[in-house]
């Protein structure tokens, strides 16, 4: 379900994070579906438990998920286009934006690479 890029400069955490992410924007995770136990997922991607609670922690924080205490995490109504979620993305889009133009691209570079980045993105 889930890749790990270990050369990766994005956080192990970040990165099962942004794909449970997309795995909601594309609908393949819906309300009320519930998310594999923190045991269960740091057994399977060969993690530390730490590090999968990192995730739901943050995840919860979000609005994405919310926990039962003895039952499980699941997705909670507000985990598509959550407001929390959005916000952080403008923001990582935004500063990527910045590093862009003092690396010298212009705006029409830019235009095109987010035109590019989501073509590459679709989810179907």
């Amino acid at each position: 379900m889930f890749i790990i890029d270990h050369s990766s400069q994005t956080p192990i955490y970040e990165q099962i994070k942004r794909q449970i992410l997309a795995l909601v924007s594309a609908g393949v995770l819906k309300e009320g579906d519930k998310l594999p136990s923190l045991r269960v997922l740091s057994s399977e991607l060969h993690l530390n438990i730490n590090t999968v609670k990192k995730v739901f922690s943050e995840l919860e924080a979000d609005g994405v998920i919310t926990t039962v205490v003895g039952s499980g995490s699941y997705l909670s109504a507000t985990a598509y286009r959550n407001p929390a979620v959005i916000s952080k993305a403008q923001n990582d889009l935004s500063c990527a934006v910045l590093a862009a133009l003092s690396y010298g691209m212009t705006e029409e570079e830019i235009i095109e690479t987010v035109k590019k980045a989501c073509l590459k993105g679709e989810l179907k």
